[in-house]
């Protein structure tokens, strides 16, 4: 199981196998079952997710109760509300587990200090980061100026296997449409 984690990081930085036994020193492993909330809206986030398999959903819930699903997260991907992780905020999200979901976890501290111990990682985060913020800003502008069909194309065309892991409920809540919009597409 530590290898998939070790495979990820290394994919950016080469880590000999003392730099790689202090790093995962810093992390914990977690099994969570279908339906779990990792966390939710209020609570104090204090880790980041390192998904080695399964599915969780990163949401939204407005003052209607109405559910957005900002992302979701599957095998070799990170998740949290990263805001509240790197500001030791309330999260504004809640984390819930699609499928039972087996993850690696980092506290901010633990994160830091790895930052701090082993400089050489850096890269690594800072390239999960602009990806994750270059990921995000082209879903902005999707949002903001696709319709509903180029918006389902094109999640179809970016995540291939998540649409067969998702309802077609969650899809559109994803893309910010009606379940009734998304079924008149492919109807």
């Amino acid at each position: 199981m530590h290898s998939s984690l070790r495979n990820h990081i290394e994919r950016v930085v080469d880590l000999s196998d003392q730099e790689f036994g202090y790093l995962l020193a810093h992390f914990e492993y977690a099994d969570f079952g279908k339906g779990d909330l990792i966390f939710q809206k209020g609570e104090q986030v204090v880790r980041a997710y390192y998904i080695v398999s399964g599915l969780v959903k990163l949401i939204y819930h407005d003052e209607n109760v109405n559910e957005h699903i900002v992302s979701f997260a599957m095998e070799d991907w990170w998740e949290s509300d990263f805001n509240a992780f790197f500001n030791r905020s309330t999260a504004n999200y809640t984390l819930k587990c699609l499928e039972a979901t087996k993850a690696y976890y980092i506290s901010i501290e633990g994160y830091e200090k790895i930052c701090k111990e082993i400089p050489k990682i850096q890269p690594f985060w800072f390239q999960k980061a602009i990806g994750g913020f270059a990921s995000s800003q082209r879903r902005i502008l999707s949002l903001l100026t696709n319709s509903p069909k180029v918006k389902y194309e094109q999640f179809l065309k970016d995540y291939p296997t998540l649409s067969q892991r998702v309802s077609k409920t969650q899809i559109a809540a994803y893309l910010g449409v009606s379940r009734e919009t998304l079924s008149r597409i492919y109807s």
